[in-house]
């Protein structure tokens, strides 16, 4: 895994440093979350695959937005875009739904997975990188990575080589990880007015 981290961030160096290298304010803070819900099955099956990465988080944190950081989030998202081939569980493994470290091709929680481990790698607290299930404009569901940060939700997409504030992207954010343990979900208040079908 860790020679995979290495050539798919060396390969993806020159894409990153063609991205702005500065965040933009974010339009709101954070998300408002809710109270417990349910955990999505193929996340609960990954747990049991990697418990290690569903604990109780003994500190919960933000990441402080610098220079730095800002091309770390970059770096990343676009570096696992462009190694991975996206495909559909059910074209990988004949199954509906099964969350799994991507290595050449994976879904959009693979994708998530894949980000999270190797912002964790670099430091990032597990409380700031959290799982994200939204709805498209199109209806259909999509998981994204939130990063919570000092100037707001930033978003992680395999769709977008962009990271976004959360509120400038077309989603409809349903539910995600708690930041204080990574095996629970709260569901997510979006009240926003969703421009279906809107480009930004």
């Amino acid at each position: 895994m860790q020679n995979f981290i290495g050539k798919t961030i060396a390969a993806a160096a020159l894409m990153a440093a063609a991205i702005t290298a500065t965040p933009a304010a974010a339009n709101d803070t954070a998300m408002l979350t809710t109270g417990a819900t349910s955990q999505p099955v193929g996340h609960y099956e990954f747990c049991k695959v990697y418990p290690e990465t569903c604990r109780r988080n003994d500190a919960v944190g933000v990441v402080r937005m610098t220079r730095d950081s800002w091309s770390k989030l970059v770096e990343v998202n676009t570096a696992v875009n462009s190694a991975i081939f996206a495909r559909t569980d059910q074209d990988m493994h004949g199954v509906p739904e099964l969350w799994s470290y991507p290595t050449v091709q994976g879904d959009c929680e693979d994708f998530v997975l894949l980000k999270q481990y190797m912002l964790a790698r670099e430091g990032i607290p597990a409380s700031a990188l959290l799982i994200t299930v939204v709805r498209q404009p199109n209806g259909e569901g999509h998981a994204v990575l939130t990063v919570k940060t000092d100037q707001g939700d930033y978003i992680l997409d395999n769709l977008d080589d962009r990271v976004l504030a959360w509120s400038d992207t077309d989603y409809q954010f349903l539910k995600r990880q708690s930041e204080r343990h990574a095996g629970k979900w709260v569901g997510i208040a979006d009240d926003r007015n969703m421009l279906v079908g809107s480009v930004r």
